[in-house]
Order: C-alpha cells, then structure tokens, then sequence
C-alpha cells in the first residue's frame, strides 16, 4: 500500500475531530464524515467534482506526507504536538496580519490588554514585509518616553534579526521583567543609518482618558486606547466640563491610538452624535453582520469638535473619526490614518487557549471601507513645533507725548486691560502644551476662530 494511503488512514481521525471543532465555532459549514467514507478512489479524485463544503482530498494527503517526512526525516526531532502548532499557526498568520493562534500567555496578554494594564516596552506592533511594524507607542512607556515613532520597522531584537519571525514570537521576546533591558534596531524612514534604542521594560498600565482645559475654555481629551470604560469616562468629563460654565470647544486626540475595544469606540461616537448610524460591519457569516446607531443622549450637545489622527490612529480610532466625519460633526485634523478597517473575533478553543481570527470589515455611516485606505483628513496639518518668531514692532502708544484712549480704564499708569477672551500662553500653563504641539496648536486655533464666529451653544 502507497505511504500516503497509511499516512492518510491513520492521521485523517485528525482532521474529522477538527472539522468537528471548526463547526461548532461557526467558521465554515463542515460536515464530519467516517474516514472511510471521506477517501474516495485516488484514481479518480481528480476527475470528481468535489461538492461544495468537502475537505480538499489531495491536499490532506499532501499534508499528511509533509508531515511524516518532518517527523523523520528533520535535522531535529520535533514532537507530534508542537508539529500541529506549527501548522496551526501557519494556517492563521497567512491569512492577514491580524489572525493569530493564541496559546495561553499569548491568550492571557490579550485579555490584560483590554483591561489597560500589561508588561513590556509599550508599542503597539504589526508584520510589514518581514520586519516588525511600529503601528503606535503608548504614551508614558518606554518606547514612547525613547523616542521610538509610529512607522519606524524593527530590524533586530537583542541582536538577533527578526526578518522570518513569527510576529508573536518578536512580542514575547519584547516582553520581560520590569527593569530589564533590550536593544532595538530600527530603521526609520529618512534616515540612512539604523538607530540603536536600549529600553528598560516596565509594567505599562494605559490610562485611556486624559483630560486637560486649554486657553479659550477649549477642552482637550487625549484617548490612549479604547478599553472598556473609556466611553463612560469620556461623557462624564464632557459633563463635568459643562457644569462648571462655558465650554467652547472640545479637542479629540486620537494620534497613536491603536484601537482596542469596539464598544468603547461606539460610546465615545455616541457622546457626540445623538441620532443616525455610527459603524456597520460585513462578514461572510450572519454573526458577523453588525450595525450600531447613536442614542438620543449625548454629552457634548453642539459644542464644536476637532478631532486629531495621525498615522498611529488605527482601528477603533478611525471608526470615531469616519462617524464624526459621515455626520459632519467634528472636523477632523492632522496626517491620514493607519488603515486597518477589518474585525478580529477571539474564538476560545480551551480554558487558555483561543483563535483571533479576522471575521468582517467596518464600514463608516456613509459606506467607506476603512481597510487598506484609512481616514484622510479634512485639513492636512503636519507634525512640527511651534517657534514663534519674534519681532519688535513701535506702536502708536509708544510714541511720546500720544493721545490717551478715552475707553480705555487706567490710561495714566498706560496699564491695558486685556480683552475677556484672550489668551497668554505664557501665563496658561496650557500654552506649553499648545507650544510643543503643532497639530495641537491648529486645531486649538480652529476651534478659537469658531467660537468667534459662532453664537454661544447652550448649556
């Protein structure tokens, strides 16, 4: 008898037992059938048409074969079960760079990711060309406090080059005990020399919302990551802002926000929109067929709104800002986003382990497909600093012997008052904000301009 009919009766109990775990997941309609039963005559599969849903009979054979000759004929002995992983997780990582096999540290990450709280160097990382992507630093982490920007590529992890390696695998190693260290390699666009960052692990907890009041009563809320509360907090600083007087506009950044929990994403669209569709999803599967709308409260009533992307805006961020976009309700500034439009689904196979596994792609209330394309922005701002230039200019009130102003209080001591509304970045801690920050500071200025030209929004 040939070696692959063996192979295929003795390892095809195998592959009934899966087709059986992959139904009750629900990714595909597979029938379990005897092995007996499932192996028609060789002589004539090729020429049969295989009815829809049927295991491919010659590529299980193939694949039978290739296993056997590693068990025995591999430099190395390699155990049946580590085999199967492997294989496992080639089946996912071709598919796209965001399914996965998570076995159980991989498993117990993810969850402590959603929560905000986990170990390592803080960035966020994908697979391009080989290399390791940098989609985003987390602010206050070691990646973000050494510099390290979204779209450099890591090129060696402790000297060991990445090229080849399996995208978990490079986070693994990046993980650590908190204080001890790891040198990265990274190639960043424009420059010509590779750049050496030796970072000290630490515990990263990712606080979602901060919150801070600008000059002009213009309130800034930097979103870090969508975890579960992110939108609860979000509304109850709106709130809490509206309360305490007049608030003129709110600034939304999303810059380096890798994504995170779908809902989170819903809720902060939600506390600016009070009506009309804010996400919808398509998959092959009616699970997958999902639509979220706007309910009638919304915190942030008609206050004008900015919202700031970048390239490290990826995921749940893009769906906040192509919702405020289709609806015309926030102005979106800053570089075009990252682009990921698709939606994992975690799928647990045990207790500890689970496949992440792409199911469906967003679409924005109008009908755009976030993936491959992200948000463009409504004005294009590049990142830079803010260096005023200064320059001495004499005024009519300098000149000696000038007339006084009859309006204005205080014309003997030539003391000034300044108008209500204006704003001194010197004496407004903010203004160091605003002076580090270019993107900031434009859309700080957009939002002054509106509050000029529009009516008071009421309370």
């Amino acid at each position: 008898m040939p070696l692959s009919s063996v192979l295929s009766r003795r390892i095809f109990p195998w592959f009934g037992c899966t087709a059986v775990c992959v139904l009750a997941l629900g990714i595909t309609q597979v029938q379990a059938q005897p092995a007996e039963a499932a192996l028609p005559d060789a002589s004539t599969s090729e020429t049969v048409q295989r009815p829809q849903g049927q295991l491919p009979l010659q590529e299980l054979r193939n694949f039978t074969e290739i296993f056997e000759r590693i068990r025995t004929a591999y430099v190395e002995e390699v155990d049946d079960k580590t085999l199967l992983e492997y294989a496992i997780n080639g089946m996912l990582t071709s598919l796209d760079p965001h399914s996965a096999y998570l076995q159980p540290e991989a498993f117990s990450d993810l969850q402590e990711n959603t929560s905000g709280k986990f170990g390592g160097l803080g960035i966020e990382v994908g697979l391009e060309d080989g290399l390791i992507l940098v989609v985003t630093p987390i602010d206050d982490t070691p990646a973000q406090k050494a510099g390290i920007r979204a779209g450099d590529l890591i090129v060696s992890l402790d000297g060991e080059a990445v090229m080849g390696m399996n995208l978990n695998d490079a986070v693994e190693r990046m993980r650590g005990a908190p204080g001890s260290e790891i040198t990265l390699e990274i190639r960043r666009k424009n420059e010509k020399e590779l750049l050496t960052f030796t970072l000290a692990r630490a515990e990263i907890k990712v606080a979602s919302v901060r919150t801070e009041m600008l000059s002009g009563d213009v309130g800034y809320v930097r979103i870090t990551q969508f975890q579960e509360h992110t939108g609860s907090e979000l509304a109850t600083a709106i709130e809490d802002w509206r309360a305490k007087g007049d608030l003129n506009g709110i600034i939304l950044d999303l810059r380096n926000n890798p994504g995170g929990v779908l809902d989170a994403a819903v809720e902060v669209v939600d506390s600016f929109v009070s009506q009309g569709l804010i996400v919808y999803t398509k998959g092959r599967t009616p699970s997958a067929e999902v639509s979220y709308s706007a309910t009638n409260h919304t915190a942030a009533g008609s206050v004008p709104v900015v919202v700031l992307i970048n390239g490290g805006s990826a995921s749940a961020s893009e769906i906040v800002a192509g919702a405020l976009q289709d609806h015309q309700r926030a102005v979106i500034v800053g570089t075009q986003s990252f682009g990921k439009g698709s939606v994992q689904s975690v799928l647990p196979i045990t207790e500890d382990r689970a496949v992440k596994l792409t199911t469906a792609r967003y679409f924005t209330p109008n009908g755009r497909s976030i993936q491959a394309q992200g948000i463009k922005p409504d004005i294009w701002v590049e990142q830079s600093e803010v260096t005023p230039y200064e320059q001495r200019f004499y005024k009519e009130a300098d000149l000696p012997g000038h007339l006084s102003n009859p309006t204005q209080k205080d014309n003997n001591t030539g003391d000034k008052k300044a108008p209500a509304n204006s704003s001194k970045a010197a004496a407004d801690p903010s203004g160091e904000l605003l002076k580090k920050d270019f993107q900031l500071y434009e859309a700080h200025t957009l939002l002054r301009g509106v509050t000029i030209l529009s009516p008071r929004p009421e309370a």
